[in-house]
C-alpha cells in the first residue's frame, strides 16, 4: 500500500511539473473545450442563398419561388434571367444552387399534367445539399398537392375526399433526442470522447517517456518474482489511480458541464454517466502506459498520435457508419477505448439508458482495462527485473 500511494503521488506530480504534460493533459483540455464547440453552436445551416430562374413568369411560379425562400433553410438571393447568368454566380460562390421554374409551369399544373422543376445544387458542400434539396422538395410537393386539390374539388369532388386523395398517407416527422435536428447535438458528445481520450493518451506517453520515470522499489534488497510482480501491479495500478484522479474534473466538465453549457440534450443521471465514464479512463491509461513503453520516445509519441487522430475519428463510427466498415476494421476499432465509450456515453447521456441497457459496451471496457493494465504490469515487470537495484545512501 505505501508503495502504491508513493507512485500515486509521484504521477500526480509529474503531471502537473512536466510542462509539456501538463500542456496536453490540462491546458489543452481546456483549450479544445472553449474553442472546439464554436463552429457548431448554430446547431443547423440555415439561409443557403440560391438563384431563381423563372422561365414561366406567372403567378404560380413567384409563388413556389416566394415559398422557397419563405423556408428556413433556403435564402432566394437571386432572380435571375437564364440559366447561363445562374452558373456564373455559381461559380463565384454567391450562390450554391440554381431553382429552374420551366415554361408552361402553371398551366401544366391547371391541366393536372406534371410539371416538373429542376434543382440544380453544390453537392459538394453535403450539409448545404441537403438543406437546399429538402426545403425545394417539401415545397414543391405541398404546392402541387395544394393544387390538386382545388383541380378535383372544381370537378365536384368534397374537399375531404379530394384532400385524402392527393395525400392519403400524411408523414410526421418527429425528431427524438435531437429536436433542433442540430450538427452540434449529433456531433458533439462523441467528439468529446474522443478529445477526452487522444489528450490522455498523450499526457500518459509523454510520462512514460520524458525524464523521471524512473523505477521505485521497495526498498527490500531481495528480488523475488512475488516482490517483483507485487511492485509491477501497484506501479500499475498507482498510476491508473492519478490518471483517473486528474481526468476526473475534465471527464466532468467535457460529459456533464459542456452539453449543459453548450444546450446538448441530456437525459441520462450525472451518476450513471459517471460511472460508465471510470472504465473508460482506465483503459485508455493502461493503454497510454503500453504506448509510453512501445514508443519509448517523447517526440514519437506525439508524432503517431497526430497521424492516427483522424484514423481513430473514423473508427469511432459517427463520422462513418461501422456497418459499411469491413469486418477487420470494426474488429479493430473495438480495441480502442473511445469506440465503446462512445457508443455507451452517447446511449446513456443522450437518450436516458441505463448501465443495464449499455452492459455489454461497459463490460467490454473493464475488459480493455484489464487487457491493457496487464499488458502494462508484464512491461513493468520484466523492466524491473532487468534493472540495477538502487545503492543505498
Amino acid at each position: 500500500m505505501k508503495m502504491f500511494l508513493t507512485v500515486f503521488r509521484n504521477e500526480i506530480g509529474r503531471i502537473f511539473s512536466l510542462r509539456p504534460v501538463f500542456s496536453v493533459v490540462v491546458l489543452a483540455a481546456a483549450v479544445y473545450a472553449l474553442f472546439y464547440p464554436q463552429p457548431y453552436l448554430n446547431e443547423a445551416l440555415r439561409r443557403v442563398p440560391i438563384a431563381v430562374v423563372d422561365q414561366d413568369r406567372t403567378q404560380t411560379s413567384r409563388e413556389l419561388a416566394r415559398l422557397v425562400d419563405a423556408t428556413s433553410d433556403v435564402a432566394v438571393a437571386r432572380v435571375l434571367p437564364d440559366v447561363p447568368t445562374a452558373e456564373r454566380e455559381v461559380y463565384d460562390r454567391s450562390i450554391f444552387g440554381i431553382l429552374l421554374i420551366p415554361q408552361h409551369f402553371e398551366r401544366d399544373l391547371l391541366h393536372g399534367r406534371s410539371s416538373p422543376i429542376a434543382l440544380y445544387a453544390d453537392a459538394s458542400y453535403f450539409l448545404m445539399y441537403q438543406r437546399m434539396n429538402g426545403a425545394v422538395m417539401a415545397v414543391s410537393r405541398t404546392l402541387g398537392t395544394n393544387f390538386e386539390i382545388v383541380r378535383l374539388v372544381g370537378l365536384g369532388v368534397d374537399p375531404p375526399v379530394a384532400a385524402a386523395a392527393t395525400d392519403p398517407m400524411p408523414f410526421i416527422p418527429v425528431p427524438l433526442f435531437n429536436p433542433q435536428g442540430g450538427y452540434a447535438t449529433y456531433i458533439l458528445p462523441a467528439a468529446f470522447v474522443l478529445i477526452l481520450q487522444q489528450t490522455l493518451l498523450i499526457g500518459v506517453g509523454l510520462l512514460g517517456t520524458l525524464p523521471g520515470a524512473q523505477v521505485i522499489w521497495t526498498g527490500k534488497a531481495r528480488r523475488r518474482v512475488s516482490d517483483l510482480a507485487f511492485e509491477s501491479i501497484a506501479t500499475v495500478a498507482g498510476k491508473l489511480l492519478a490518471y483517473l484522479a486528474i481526468h476526473a474534473l475534465i471527464v466532468a466538465t467535457y460529459l456533464i458541464g459542456l452539453p449543459y453549457l453548450y444546450g446538448i440534450p441530456r437525459l441520462g443521471s450525472v451518476a450513471t454517466i459517471l460511472a460508465f465514464a471510470v472504465p473508460f479512463t482506465l483503459a485508455v491509461g493502461g493503454l497510454g502506459l503500453v504506448v509510453a513503453a512501445t514508443f519509448r520516445n517523447p517526440l514519437a509519441v506525439q508524432l503517431v498520435f497526430a497521424a492516427i487522430g483522424l484514423p481513430f475519428f473514423f473508427l469511432a463510427g459517427f463520422a462513418w457508419p461501422a456497418e459499411v466498415m469491413p469486418a477487420p476494421v470494426r474488429l479493430l476499432s473495438q480495441l480502442l477505448p473511445s469506440t465503446l465509450a462512445i457508443d455507451g456515453l452517447v446511449d446513456v447521456a443522450q437518450l436516458g439508458a441505463s448501465l443495464s441497457d449499455v452492459h455489454r459496451e461497459f463490460l467490454e471496457l473493464w475488459l480493455l482495462v484489464a487487457v491493457y493494465a496487464g499488458i502494462a504490469v508484464i512491461i513493468e515487470f520484466i523492466r524491473r527485473r532487468r534493472a540495477p537495484l538502487p545503492v543505498p545512501g
